[in-house]
């Protein structure tokens, strides 16, 4: 991967569904399941042959079998967590019961499927989860977006936008910062230009989406 934020485009292009599962019979299950259905899928035998794959660039999302050899799919979930990875989690087990069901959805995960289990309850589970991640993934790259764009103001643009939106007028931050009114305008202007904002209000919006990263006056 070179690291770059994947576009909206390759979001939604490129879905694929990780299987974690140690039971073959039950890969190859799911494998001709989602194939059959259009979807990308990727299977591994153990969490540690899911480690070693690259990190997609588009959607995904994970179905993870509860029980596995060595450390459970709870505990990897949990591992996941830790990592700050955000991939969604499908678990399918033989041997659920409530509170493991609980313990798994209170960590995040968008599902629960007992097996045997509906073909059609796992593939509305795997839409789920991929939307979710689409949405993830756009709402990351817009903050992505609007960080980029902050960063091409000058200082004195932070400044002035800092000014603004906390509700100074014009008149009142040239009188901050020491310069002319219409000096203040041109900033402003060019602000809301780099910014891409459609309006004012638009600004006030990405300032607090900015949150502690806004420049400040002191």
């Amino acid at each position: 991967m070179n690291g770059k934020p994947p576009s909206s485009e390759q979001v939604v292009k490129d879905p694929v569904v990780f299987v974690v599962d140690d039971d073959a019979s039950m890969r190859e299950a799911l494998s001709n399941l989602l194939r059959s259905a259009g979807i990308k899928i990727e299977t591994f035998a153990s969490t540690a042959e899911f480690l070693q794959q690259p990190k997609p660039e588009g959607a995904s999302c994970l179905v993870l079998d509860v029980r596995l050899q060595g450390s459970s799919g709870l505990e990897f979930q949990s591992q996941l967590v830790k990592s700050n990875s955000h991939i969604p989690v499908i678990f399918i087990t033989g041997h659920g019961d409530i509170e493991m069901s609980v313990k798994a959805m209170k960590a995040g995960a968008v599902d629960f499927l007992a097996k045997p289990f509906r073909e059609q309850d796992l593939l509305d589970a795997v839409s789920a989860a991929l939307q979710a991640d689409v949405r993830r993934r756009e709402i990351e790259q817009q903050f992505s977006d609007l960080h980029a764009h902050y960063q091409t103001l000058t200082v004195r643009e932070k400044e002035v936008m800092a000014f603004a939106v906390q509700g100074l007028m014009n008149k009142q931050i040239a009188g901050q910062m020491n310069l002319s009114e219409i000096t203040v305008k041109i900033h402003r202007g060019h602000a809301m230009k780099k910014m891409h904002a459609k309006s004012f209000a638009d600004l006030v919006r990405m300032a607090e989406s900015l949150g502690e990263d806004l420049i400040v006056p002191q």
